[in-house]
């Protein structure tokens, strides 16, 4: 008798009932919040963003800084005074033959203001540019201030605009980002990523490129371009990639029409493995003419061309 005692003591007891909670789990938690309420989205975003500017203070600028530059030599000097490239400090070396380069890279600076205008002996500038050939005139490039990827989609929203980004993949040579700098701001677009590495950056020569636009056009600094394009996708971006072997034809891709982040790659290697498994649909330009590639800054405008078009 014990050991059938001990046998049914080991048997399983009456279950417990639930307390009413499977029923109230079946009543479900509500209407779904508007976007600009729920955490995390890009319209709360958005909201968040206007209200900072209501109150008078401006987004804050998560992208971080580039480090200063110098642009050496008399011609490279006066070029950039011309076009609007950013400086600080114009240091001119002490008892220089004047010429006109030099008469007018000091005209400029004045004219334009707040460069400050240092004289210097030829140690010192030989000393600042490590023995390049400085011929007396050296222009120091102050730090860029790179914006966030997501500070460009939420001032699109906040205008009430689809975002219109483009993102480059591997692109190296500057005149190339200053480029599409300028096919952005000529086509109505809100801002061109750029990857933290191995990439290329606001320089005095990118400034130069994009003919002034760079300081009406914001540049983002992303410290990995994958999860960048990541976020946009949650936020309702179409990314879309452009590969001479994609699967989709420009002529025929309906998302132009709206928010969409469009990924240029590097000539000849085009896009990373990573970023083109993460773009929504590959697109190929039509060349009938037979071209392997286009760079950076012909492709980015052809695209962009089309995205203004309809959205016109």
């Amino acid at each position: 008798m014990a050991a059938n005692n001990r046998r049914m003591s080991g048997k399983k007891g009456a279950q417990v009932g639930s307390g009413g909670k499977r029923r109230r789990g079946l009543e479900g938690k509500g209407p779904t919040p508007p976007a600009e309420m729920r955490k995390g989205h890009a319209k709360q975003r958005a909201a968040n963003a206007k209200a900072r500017r209501a109150q008078g203070r401006a987004p804050q600028r998560r992208g971080g800084k580039s480090a200063s530059e110098l642009v050496v030599g008399r011609n490279p000097v006066v070029e950039a005074l011309r076009e609007g490239v950013p400086a600080s400090t114009l240091y001119v070396q002490q008892f220089i033959d004047s010429d006109e380069r030099v008469r007018e890279a000091l005209q400029l600076a004045a004219e334009r203001g707040g460069i400050n205008l240092m004289e210097a002996p030829r140690p010192e500038l030989d000393r600042m540019t490590n023995g390049l050939n400085h011929q007396g005139l050296v222009l120091q490039v102050p730090p860029y201030e790179y914006a966030h990827p997501q500070d460009l989609a939420e001032a699109a929203l906040d205008d009430g605009e689809d975002p219109l980004i483009v993102a480059l993949d591997g692109v190296t040579d500057p005149r190339n980002l200053g480029a599409v700098v300028r096919s952005v701001a000529a086509f109505g677009g809100h801002g061109v990523v750029v990857p933290e590495r191995r990439a290329a950056g606001m320089t005095a020569g990118a400034w130069k490129t994009s003919a002034g636009t760079a300081a009406r056009t914001p540049v983002a600094r992303a410290t990995n371009l994958t999860r960048a394009l990541e976020a946009y996708k949650k936020a309702g971006i179409v990314v879309v990639g452009l590969a001479a072997d994609g699967d989709v034809e420009l002529t025929e891709l309906d998302a132009l029409d709206g928010p969409v982040a469009i990924v240029v790659g590097s000539e000849g290697k085009g896009l990373s493995r990573l970023v083109g498994e993460t773009c929504d649909f590959r697109v190929r330009i039509p060349m009938p003419g037979g071209a392997e590639s286009l760079n950076a800054g012909v492709a980015a405008g052809i695209v962009l061309y089309e995205a203004a078009r309809r959205r016109g």
